[in-house]
């Protein structure tokens, strides 16, 4: 369980590649601040990564789907899906999720993810993790950050629902920009989500 039952909450998966830190800030939230999600199940792309660890010590089930194992996009989302379906999610989250994710017919709500810079720059097939903030840093920018946006058929592209800028300090490295950067998401992610949610109950 992720949260007290007798209080409203909207079923939730989360679909994760690795360290599952955003995953263990939204538990958190859950836990302090009474976000209304109720996480469901975890995805991961990868076997072995911290979010599974993450999902377990919250009693959360989880599944490894590899994209490598499936013949297409199509085919690996569908085993995806077919695993999703039972637990009947409303709200589909992404959180570092380096697949391309199709939803289903019989899914009719929000798919979300958060993408580390004011979109519509930096984004696109190709763009994620540190590379992101290589890309923000060779250009010179002065200003990054994070954005909350649902999922459409194109890679960091649906309509935007949060940002939040996070100033490119004199000195700043990959990792040091990186950390801010996340500390921004941490709070924009499960602000636009309990407003999303609250829609959703």
């Amino acid at each position: 369980m992720t949260r007290d039952r007798d209080r409203a909450a909207v079923r939730t998966a989360v679909l994760l590649s690795g360290s599952g830190r955003t995953l263990a800030n939204l538990l958190a939230r859950i836990g302090s601040d009474g976000l209304p999600l109720d996480i469901v199940g975890v995805v991961s792309s990868r076997p072995g990564v911290r979010g599974l660890d993450v999902a377990a010590e919250a009693g959360i089930p989880s599944a490894v789907f590899r994209r490598k194992d499936y013949p297409g996009v199509r085919e690996h989302n569908g085993a995806v899906n077919a695993w999703l379906e039972p637990l009947a999610p409303r709200l589909i989250v992404l959180a570092g999720y380096l697949c391309f994710y199709v939803h289903p017919d019989w899914f009719t709500g929000p798919v979300v993810n958060i993408h580390p810079a004011l979109l519509p720059k930096f984004g696109g097939q190709g763009y994620y993790g540190d590379r992101v903030h290589q890309a923000v840093l060779e250009a010179g920018e002065k200003v990054t950050g994070c954005t909350v946006h649902l999922v459409d058929d194109q890679y960091d592209h649906g309509r935007i629902l949060g940002r939040q800028e996070v100033p490119v300090l004199p000195g700043d490295d990959v990792h040091s920009l990186a950390d801010r950067v996340f500390a921004a998401e941490c709070e924009l992610y499960p602000r636009v989500l309990a407003d999303l949610a609250r829609t959703l109950l």
